[in-house]
């Protein structure tokens, strides 16, 4: 199904249900927390062809699935991770045709002031689920996580009359991190120049390690063991920042706009740089003439310069400065491109800094970085893994996921899932390598 609209498939899904399935379907709706989900083989699927195209009006986003070709049992649940600007969806889908055997994990992202069609595309998913395993009406639960899980809580059950069970949102976070770090092939990456994707190898011994989760603002975790981890810092200046003030600048009404019109930007048009105080690098303390001393440095003296050359022609005096909308007002000064990639460069340096003085802190060598606000946008991984190495002079290491927004709904989609289900077994604390009878090692 991958990430089909719900009732699209619905045609095709009216079939008699086998009753060895029926017993399984009874089974997890009575004993959900049986459910194992089997990980062997899995891969996050790339350029798929056979997605149908996503309808315009569902509102989602839809990002890349994970196949997971060796799963057969029925998974009753969605999970939702609801944040202030975004929320995010999980589900699991069996693959058409396939008899029982395989399926995909689903993410799609909604805009939060659209949860209504958040909630209409869950109901969807509800309904098919019904045809397809001939279960009773309000079988399927969701897990919710995030601020929105509380505020939007009553909404859910009305819309959909059915079981909301609210999970803690660090817990989610470190729970849905620790999955993509240990079972899943090329989710992790690390950033270059020379390599600008280089996948990290799923591995058991993983801690301790920062989580920087960056969302509206900005949480950082220490993260010391299987459950054992405690927020250390944050910053208010986080996606939430970088989305107001653009919006306020630049007139862009999406994150995604912003994002396009940083990667044409040309900071250097705002800033000012370490070249525009001497002339060159700054070898003596390693800065390159290209590094920023000052994010908007630029905007005072330049908007001063073009002022006093209005002055000076007569068109601006400086009692009507202010009020003065004549020809020398009416083409921006500043082009919103600039602007754009100057205020990302502001956001993510400044976050990049806190995550080093933290990690630094607390003697944490890896540092991984999550949240919407990196959308696997290039200039964003670029700026935080030039900021980790430059400040730790090269000894520590800034990781990026594939699905970095979606550590809270993968975590909360896990916690309805029984203990020592993983490959590395790295929930619920359970011992890293500890053998399992799910699967065997790939």
């Amino acid at each position: 199904m991958g990430s089909t609209a719900p009732g699209e498939a619905a045609g095709r899904m009216q079939r008699r249900v086998p009753m060895e399935r029926k017993a399984s379907i009874d089974q997890t709706i009575l004993s959900p927390g049986t459910v194992s989900i089997n990980v062997k083989g899995a891969f996050i699927v790339d350029d798929d062809p056979s997605r149908p195209p996503t309808p315009s009006d569902d509102g989602a986003q839809h990002d890349t699935d994970i196949r997971l070709p060796n799963h057969e049992a029925v998974v009753s649940h969605v999970a939702l991770d609801i944040g202030g600007s975004l929320a995010k969806l999980v589900y699991f889908s069996h693959e058409p045709n396939s008899k029982g055997l395989g399926g995909r994990l689903n993410f799609l992202k909604f805009e939060t002031d659209r949860i209504d069609q958040c909630l209409d595309f869950v109901k969807g998913l509800q309904d098919e689920f019904r045809l397809q395993n001939g279960s009773r009406t309000g079988s399927m639960a969701i897990m919710a996580t995030g601020g929105g899980a509380y505020k939007f809580y009553n909404d859910i059950r009305r819309i959909l009359g059915i079981e909301v069970l609210r999970e803690d949102e660090m817990d989610c976070l470190i729970m849905g991190l620790d999955f993509f770090i240990t079972e899943i092939p090329r989710e992790v990456f690390t950033y270059s120049d020379d390599d600008p994707m280089h996948f990290q190898q799923p591995r058991g011994n993983i801690y301790p390690y920062l989580l920087v989760n960056i969302g509206s603002g900005v949480s950082m975790i220490k993260v010391s063991g299987q459950r054992q981890f405690e927020r250390i810092g944050g910053t208010s200046l986080g996606g939430g920042t970088l989305w107001g003030l653009l919006s306020l600048l630049t007139g862009a009404r999406t994150f995604d706009d912003m994002l396009r019109m940083a990667e044409v930007g040309n900071n250097a048009a705002v800033d000012m740089l370490v070249g525009d105080i001497y002339g060159a690098d700054y070898n003596k303390i390693g800065l390159k003439s290209t590094a920023i001393a000052s994010s908007f440095g630029k905007v005072f003296k330049m908007k001063r310069e073009g002022e006093n050359q209005a002055e000076d022609h007569g068109g601006l005096s400086h009692e009507n400065r202010e009020e003065d909308n004549d020809a020398s007002n009416s083409q921006p000064a500043f082009r919103k491109e600039d602007i754009s990639r100057s205020l990302l460069y502001a956001v993510s340096n400044n976050i990049g800094q806190i995550a080093y003085l933290q990690s630094e802190k607390h003697n944490l060598e890896h540092i991984y970085f999550g949240g919407s606000f990196i959308r696997g946008h290039r200039q964003t991984i670029q700026t935080l893994s030039y900021a980790i190495n430059f400040w730790s002079k090269g000894e520590k290491k800034a990781y990026f996921l594939r699905h970095e927004g979606y550590l809270g709904s993968v975590g909360a989609f896990l916690k309805r899932q029984p203990k020592n289900w993983g490959r590395r077994n790295s929930f619920e604390g359970y011992p890293v390598g500890r053998p399992t009878v799910q699967h065997e090692e790939d």
